[in-house]
């Protein structure tokens, strides 16, 4: 499952060797000379730190970032990368706000919204999943094989952060009812038992442990599919770095469209050795499954990412979202939405065609 509590969780980090005297000066211009003949994103030695915050543990829905860093995408793109894993109880968000990140994986754009309203100064610079992989999912066979059949099932297990979020834009739209709520705390037993009830989940995840320990295939309801149109997987960072470092904002942004395109559709062996090394309980079953999920649905790849390059946004489809979720009582309608996220690092085609190729 995805809210597996590990321990034991490191940082990932790509280390270089910096000129010395001697041999070493004589070995650091001979691979200098060599660099100045291959083609190069960045300088190949003046690397700046950046350390990269994730909303969960190591997993595959972060896979593209662990690419670019063991593949050397980030290296060429003069970033020496440390990732940082989060956990159920981190706050990514903070550590951003404090420093201590230079960019977080963020969640989705109501998120944002939310915190333009409390005026917390970070902005959404890609947007690396197009779709959200929020789900619900209900046992097959039982009257609840569609999506207007969910408000009929007798309990729904909702997370505490999903009922103030994506189940109350359910409840607004779709008449689902807070009523019928239990807490999900990231055990699917009680849904396995109840074959009337549905539970909430992530499309690359709770799935696959109904699958493993219920032995059953549950239906799935890609919340995406039914309106909950917004970006996912957001690259946050703090206005502040956005305004005086574009340079560096937009190397990051283009190095981890790359390795998302690295991962999906090419050797990412490496990568997930390193996600199993920073998160133990990651199996190898669970990889290959999720990996199918982000390419099934188009996680990554869709839409406008299909020609705009991975990580795409669009002010009429953030307007969009910001617009449903006013009209379901979740955000403010004089909140400035503009100010939660940019296009310009986006857009510009980076990873662009991959899942054709």
């Amino acid at each position: 499952m995805r809210a597996l509590r590990m321990s034991g969780m490191r940082d990932l980090k790509l280390r270089f060797v910096k000129p010395g005297h001697g041999l070493g000066r004589i070995l650091f211009a001979a691979l200098a000379a060599l660099a100045a003949l291959a083609p190069s994103a960045g300088p190949a030695f003046a690397l700046d730190k950046v350390t990269l915050g994730l909303n969960w543990l190591a997993d595959p829905e972060a896979g593209g970032y662990y690419q670019a860093l063991v593949d050397g995408t980030y290296a060429k793109y003069g970033l020496d990368v440390t990732i940082k894993p989060g956990s159920p109880e981190g706050n990514g968000g903070m550590l951003l706000l404090a420093g201590k990140l230079d960019f977080f994986q963020g969640g989705d754009l109501l998120g944002d919204f939310l915190a333009e309203q409390r005026n917390i100064p970070i902005v959404a610079v890609a947007a690396d999943f197009q779709k959200d992989p929020q789900i619900f999912m209900s046992h097959p066979g039982v009257g609840l094989d569609k999506w207007a059949d969910l408000p009929k099932a007798s309990t729904a297990y909702v997370s505490a952060g999903g009922l103030y979020s994506f189940y109350a834009w359910m409840v607004k739209v779709w008449g689902f009812s807070y009523a019928k709520v239990k807490p999900y705390d990231f055990d699917s037993a009680p849904f396995i038992i109840d074959k009337h009830s549905i539970q909430e989940g992530y499309l690359t995840s709770e799935p696959y442990a109904v699958e493993q320990q219920g032995h059953f295939k549950p239906n799935v309801f890609l919340l995406a599919d039914h309106g909950y149109s917004t970006y996912s997987s957001l690259i946050e960072a703090r206005r502040k770095m956005v305004e005086r470092d574009p340079d560096l904002v937009q190397r990051f942004v283009n190095a981890s469209a790359i390795g998302w395109r690295h991962y999906l559709y090419g050797d990412n062996a490496k990568a997930n050795a390193a996600i199993k090394r920073a998160n133990p309980g990651m199996t190898d079953g669970q990889i290959a499954y999720s990996i199918a999920k982000l390419k099934e649905y188009g996680i990554v790849d869709s839409g406008d990412a299909l020609k705009l390059g991975i990580g795409a946004m669009t002010n009429a489809r953030v307007k969009d979202f910001f617009d449903q979720m006013v009209k379901a009582g979740l955000v403010k309608p004089d909140t400035d939405y503009k100010k939660v996220y940019t296009l310009q690092f986006v857009d510009k085609g980076v990873g662009a065609g991959a899942a054709q190729k």
